[in-house]
């Protein structure tokens, strides 16, 4: 995990970082770690009840890093796809991206990352969602049985039975939903007035429409918030389930545009993190990997922690390796202390000297 946050995600990598002091003293050991062949036996023995493990790990460090229970938390599911090059298990062509490649599923509440889950590309955005939902659910109930659940997802996660589910275990949702021919004639005589505003204001005009709406396939009706824009390239409208009577401006643009930000999460994994290092012919080796991505992700995000009001609050996980991490320096170790060496020269020295009181005391 430290390998990965580092930036060093092959097991080569290890057979030189085995021997490195700063490693060593991170994991608590005064002699060489593991090497590249240890590491490929443990990957390729991994197994299902190993990513059950870590993923009850992922959720018992989310609970110890709230000192009060929260008052309502929101947990946020997308997918994303991971391209496949080789002869890997469950390996399929995704018309939608275009090509060969796995279709991970992620759980976060706020940044924090609870389901990392490998998925093959032949099934919707939605497959496992219930079922991880009510887990999730279940868990988290555990520790804090009086914390409001709020379900959010995109259109892909649209479905009837996973609403009725949510209805009855008391969880509230937010999720989209296509739009369709009923839908649009809901909605023609606000889209209307959207429309002539447009063509008097020359400017892109966009605002939020809330009724009842009941598909064919729901026992009762729901709420739908419309979001209804007109601009240069014609109508846009976009429309969100909602089990909450509220004002659809705050439906829609302050409580279902947030969702937006879990994607930036993503990218930290997938772009930075090596989240498609999924190489392996083993399906579970594959899965441990991207849960390897996910621990490297926590860990960064613990760092994060002690980042506040700091010029690395804000920076993405490259640039806190780049300026924190994969730095220069001489390291001299005995028994009974490390020392760091730095450069005069390195630009960030009090920062990160300030960092390390805070997080070494004494």
């Amino acid at each position: 995990v430290f390998g990965v946050a580092a930036g060093y995600e092959d097991l080569n990598d290890h057979e030189a970082l085995r021997f490195d002091q700063a490693l060593q003293t991170a994991v608590g050991k005064e002699s060489g770690l593991a090497s590249k062949s240890t590491l490929c036996r443990m990957e390729q023995q991994v197994d299902r009840q190993s990513v059950v493990k870590a993923h009850e790990l992922l959720w018992h460090h989310f609970i110890e890093q709230h000192e009060a229970p929260s008052k309502e938390i929101v947990l946020d599911f997308d997918g994303t796809d991971i391209p496949v090059h080789g002869d890997q298990p469950g390996k399929f062509f995704n018309a939608y991206y275009d090509h060969h490649c796995y279709f991970p599923l992620y759980v976060f509440c706020s940044r924090h990352l609870l389901v990392s889950y490998l998925r093959t590309s032949n099934r919707s955005d939605s497959r496992h969602s219930w079922a991880i939902l009510a887990l999730l659910v279940k868990f988290i109930w555990q520790y804090w049985p009086n914390t409001r659940m709020v379900f959010r997802g995109d259109s892909g996660f649209y479905r009837p039975r996973l609403l009725s589910w949510c209805d009855q275990n008391n969880v509230d949702y937010l999720v989209g939903i296509s739009k369709n021919s009923r839908l649009l004639k809901d909605v023609e005589a606000p889209s209307q007035l959207v429309r002539d505003t447009h063509q008097k204001v020359g400017e892109k005009v966009s605002a939020t429409y809330r009724f009842r709406y009941q598909a064919h396939s729901w026992k009762f009706s729901r709420w739908v918030v419309a979001r209804l824009e007109e601009g240069e390239l014609g109508s846009n409208p976009r429309f969100v389930i909602s089990s909450r009577y509220d004002d659809g401006f705050k439906l829609y643009y302050e409580q279902y545009c947030a969702r937006g930000d879990m994607e930036n999460r993503i990218k930290d994994q997938q772009l930075y993190l090596f989240a498609d290092r999924t190489s392996s012919v083993q399906w579970w080796t594959n899965q441990w990997r991207l849960i390897l991505s996910g621990f490297a992700y926590t860990l960064f995000e613990r760092l994060r922690a002690h980042l506040k009001k700091t010029p690395f609050e804000r920076m993405s996980a490259s640039n806190l390796r780049l300026k924190l991490i994969k730095v220069g320096a001489v390291i001299i170790r005995n028994t009974r202390r490390i020392r760091v060496l730095m450069s005069d020269s390195y630009p960030y020295k009090d920062e990160l000297t300030d960092l390390v009181r805070r997080l070494v005391p004494g």
